[in-house]
């Protein structure tokens, strides 16, 4: 039995695909430990079975954490890299010592956003391995940017020596010892797969997780194509121009055509700001007596959900079959979704391009309209394209006309769904959060 400590950064985006590897450990009788900024969102997502030791660090949007909406290109980058990335590092490594000497791992398991578990994993000695929950990092996206480059590279420097081993010289986002890739080639391209190093493609891990019980599946029409619209938790600040580009798009479609929107911050409305997983106020409230036989959830594109069944995915709660309330035919918009299960069932996203989103699509081999906003987004976005998977719009500047065409050539012309079939089934073979145990496993052997 060995033991694994997952430093994290408190975002959704970097905690999901780390919780499946987690829980494989687990299951296999290993110990597992989390530390983060943030325990309840790591107790949230991944539940009570593993330790979380607290860490300061900032709160992504919360004071100088919070980032200007309009801010984007290399300015949302070194902001990003300024006023977050390198204070969070600055800030965990107090908590991350504290629980390596408590937990005494044999391995830590360090986000490539959260540097201070690599660097203090190397101060101590410890065999670390990457989680690198995004592909774009292989790519280089810095790689035009030759001032930002060397920036980075000073900050990094200065970081080793501060929480680091000051005689090292290993970058913190790429571990010598293993690095879990939660993508394939397939997706990420051959630039990316040109990276050396012990990386592990290992696909993404798309496991069952917690989803709020009610969703009005009956209102889903199967006489129509079915949209999602997407932008993740982390940009409702920035979204509502977009979101409502999209609503005119879909209402120009309305006859061949139904949505489900993801609004967190109602800025399509009141019937959007009720709150996360709270589905009572579209009539779709779970049985509690249990007499109801549970929804039939069928993929259109015939992929089974993550864990072998054909219900929502962390839930089998019976839903009541109601029809929705406060809401058309035509469009339901909501603060959350069980966005895996609802995968299942849509034809076709419009997302952000972060890169969880667009590989949960792409595993159920939906094609994709991604609008990238910021961070990574851009470079994931052009992975989607560059292997035909999906048409790019521009997010501050799209049309309602440019927006609805881009979504009828993802819809209608097939070449971009069977691109999606093909990285989907690349991405099973990978072996997702199985495979990632099954290397960290190899590599606390080796180093035990």
């Amino acid at each position: 039995m060995s033991g694994f400590l997952f430093v994290v950064p408190p975002l959704v985006g970097h905690i999901n695909p780390a919780v499946g590897v987690a829980d494989r450990l687990l299951a296999r009788g290993h110990r597992v430990a989390w530390a983060c900024a943030d325990p309840g969102l790591v107790g949230r997502l991944a539940g009570d079975r593993a330790p979380v030791f607290p860490c300061a660090g900032p709160v992504p949007g919360v004071g100088e954490a919070r980032r200007p909406p309009g801010l984007r290109g290399p300015e949302a980058l070194k902001f990003l890299w300024e006023w977050y990335l390198l204070p969070l590092a600055e800030a965990m490594a107090p908590g991350v010592r504290a629980a390596v000497e408590a937990f005494r791992p044999d391995v830590v398991v360090a986000d490539q956003q959260a540097f201070a578990g690599a660097l203090v994993a190397e101060r101590a000695g410890l065999p670390w391995a990457t989680s690198a929950t995004t592909s774009a990092e292989f790519a280089d996206p810095l790689a035009g940017l030759p001032k930002v480059t060397e920036w980075v590279a000073e900050r990094l420097a200065g970081l080793r020596v501060s929480i680091g081993d000051p005689a090292g010289d290993t970058d913190p986002r790429f571990s010598p010892y293993l690095v879990l890739a939660f993508s394939t080639v397939e997706l990420a391209g051959a630039r990316a797969a040109g990276r050396g190093g012990p990386v592990r493609w290992v696909g993404p891990s798309v496991t069952a997780r917690p989803a709020p019980a009610g969703f009005p599946w009956d209102w889903l029409d199967p006489g129509r194509a079915t949209v999602l619209v997407t932008l993740g938790t982390a940009n409702a600040d920035a979204g509502a121009r977009f979101l409502e580009v999209c609503r005119e798009a879909l209402r120009a479609r309305a006859d061949r055509v139904q949505a489900v929107v993801v609004d967190p911050g109602g800025t399509l409305g009141t019937d959007a700001a009720s709150p996360p997983g709270d589905f009572s106020h579209l009539g779709g409230i779970p049985s509690l007596d249990g007499n109801r036989p549970p929804v039939d959830i069928v993929s259109r594109n015939g992929v089974a959900s993550p864990n072998g069944t054909r219900v929502a995915y962390g839930t089998s709660a019976p839903y009541d079959t109601r029809p929705p309330h406060g809401h058309d035919k035509d469009l339901l918009i909501l603060p959350s979704v069980p966005q895996l299960a609802l995968l299942e069932r849509v034809d076709a996203v419009v997302c952000h391009a972060g890169h969880n989103t667009v590989c949960e699509a792409l595993w159920h081999g939906v094609p994709l309209v991604v609008a990238p906003i910021r961070d990574d987004q851009p470079v994931v976005a052009g992975q989607v394209t560059d292997a035909g998977a999906g048409v790019r719009v521009r997010f501050g500047r799209v049309t309602a006309a440019r927006l609805g065409a881009a979504l009828d050539t993802v819809l209608h012309e097939p070449g971009h769904r069977a691109a999606a079939v093909r990285i989907g089934t690349a991405f099973r073979a990978a072996g997702g959060a199985p495979a990632a145990a099954d290397s960290l496993e190899q590599l606390a052997r080796e180093y035990r």
